[in-house]
């Protein structure tokens, strides 16, 4: 445990901000699981879940949760699947 009074507050910080860093990864997560689940179902509103879920991910890169090249990675597979769906 920390013995000083500024590492303490740091430890609470720190916890803080991992669970914030966590939802927002999750969140992240969920949407591309969503687009995958819908192309497979066929849904009709399929381009307004991709457009949240690019969003989300730009959110968690934004914000530093996710690097730029794993959102660019996730984006590009998620799009190279939702094309050749539609195609």
């Amino acid at each position: 445990m920390a013995n000083y009074k500024s590492a303490k507050k740091r430890i609470k910080v720190a916890e803080r901000n991992r669970v914030q860093n966590a939802l927002i990864k999750s969140r992240a997560r969920t949407a591309m699981k969503k687009v995958v689940r819908a192309l497979d179902e066929n849904v009709d509103n399929l381009n307004e879940m991709v457009k949240s879920a690019v969003s989300e991910l730009d959110k968690a890169q934004a914000k530093g949760i996710m690097h730029k090249n794993a959102v660019a990675r996730h984006k590009s597979r998620m799009m190279k699947k939702v094309n050749t769906a539609q195609a």
